[in-house]
Protein backbone atom coordinates (compact mmCIF):
# COMPACT_ATOMS: atom_id res chain seq x y z
CA UNK A 1 0.00 0.00 0.00
CA UNK A 2 2.86 2.37 0.76
CA UNK A 3 4.48 1.67 -2.60
CA UNK A 4 1.17 2.42 -4.33
CA UNK A 5 0.84 5.75 -2.51
CA UNK A 6 4.40 6.85 -3.23
CA UNK A 7 4.19 5.74 -6.87
CA UNK A 8 0.88 7.49 -7.47
CA UNK A 9 2.14 10.73 -5.89
CA UNK A 10 5.24 10.61 -8.08
CA UNK A 11 3.06 9.91 -11.12
CA UNK A 12 0.88 12.92 -10.28
CA UNK A 13 3.95 15.13 -9.93
CA UNK A 14 5.28 13.88 -13.27
CA UNK A 15 1.98 14.75 -14.96
CA UNK A 16 2.03 18.19 -13.34
CA UNK A 17 5.60 18.78 -14.52
CA UNK A 18 4.73 17.71 -18.08
CA UNK A 19 1.63 19.90 -18.15
CA UNK A 20 3.49 22.89 -16.73
CA UNK A 21 6.15 22.59 -19.42
CA UNK A 22 3.64 22.03 -22.22
CA UNK A 23 0.87 24.48 -21.26
CA UNK A 24 2.31 27.13 -18.90
CA UNK A 25 0.06 29.91 -20.22
CA UNK A 26 -3.14 27.92 -19.71
CA UNK A 27 -2.57 26.71 -16.15
CA UNK A 28 -2.77 28.50 -12.80
CA UNK A 29 0.26 28.79 -10.50
CA UNK A 30 2.68 25.85 -10.54
CA UNK A 31 2.17 25.18 -6.83
CA UNK A 32 -1.55 24.80 -7.36
CA UNK A 33 -1.00 22.47 -10.27
CA UNK A 34 1.51 20.31 -8.38
CA UNK A 35 -0.66 19.95 -5.29
CA UNK A 36 -3.75 19.19 -7.34
CA UNK A 37 -1.97 16.51 -9.34
CA UNK A 38 -0.45 14.91 -6.26
CA UNK A 39 -3.86 14.78 -4.58
CA UNK A 40 -5.45 13.51 -7.79
CA UNK A 41 -2.91 10.71 -8.07
CA UNK A 42 -3.40 9.64 -4.46
CA UNK A 43 -7.18 9.81 -4.76
CA UNK A 44 -7.12 7.82 -8.00
CA UNK A 45 -4.95 5.15 -6.40
CA UNK A 46 -7.32 5.01 -3.44
CA UNK A 47 -10.39 4.64 -5.65
CA UNK A 48 -8.79 1.99 -7.84
CA UNK A 49 -7.45 0.04 -4.87
CA UNK A 50 -10.83 0.17 -3.13
CA UNK A 51 -12.80 -0.81 -6.23
CA UNK A 52 -10.57 -3.64 -7.44
CA UNK A 53 -9.14 -4.78 -4.09
CA UNK A 54 -6.06 -6.53 -5.40
CA UNK A 55 -2.40 -5.68 -5.42
CA UNK A 56 -1.70 -5.15 -9.12
CA UNK A 57 0.43 -2.01 -9.02
CA UNK A 58 0.19 -1.35 -12.78
CA UNK A 59 -3.62 -1.23 -12.76
CA UNK A 60 -3.66 0.99 -9.69
CA UNK A 61 -1.21 3.40 -11.32
CA UNK A 62 -3.39 3.55 -14.43
CA UNK A 63 -6.35 4.51 -12.24
CA UNK A 64 -4.21 7.13 -10.51
CA UNK A 65 -3.11 8.56 -13.87
CA UNK A 66 -6.70 8.76 -15.13
CA UNK A 67 -7.97 10.63 -12.08
CA UNK A 68 -4.91 12.87 -12.05
CA UNK A 69 -5.40 13.75 -15.72
CA UNK A 70 -9.08 14.42 -15.11
CA UNK A 71 -8.26 16.81 -12.29
CA UNK A 72 -5.71 18.53 -14.51
CA UNK A 73 -8.32 19.03 -17.22
CA UNK A 74 -10.38 21.00 -14.71
CA UNK A 75 -7.52 23.46 -14.21
CA UNK A 76 -6.87 24.25 -17.89
CA UNK A 77 -8.14 27.64 -19.00
CA UNK A 78 -9.25 28.50 -22.55
CA UNK A 79 -6.48 29.55 -24.92
CA UNK A 80 -8.00 32.77 -26.20
CA UNK A 81 -10.59 35.22 -25.12
CA UNK A 82 -14.15 34.05 -25.24
CA UNK A 83 -16.32 36.01 -27.62
CA UNK A 84 -19.61 36.96 -26.18
CA UNK A 85 -22.35 37.93 -28.55
CA UNK A 86 -25.71 39.28 -27.60
CA UNK A 87 -28.74 37.16 -28.31
CA UNK A 88 -29.99 39.64 -30.91
CA UNK A 89 -26.77 39.75 -32.91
Amino acid sequence: MLLEAISSAILGLALAWAAARRLPHRLPARDTCREDQRAGGLFGAFITHTALDFGNLFVILIGAAVVSAASLSLLVRPAGRLRRHSATA
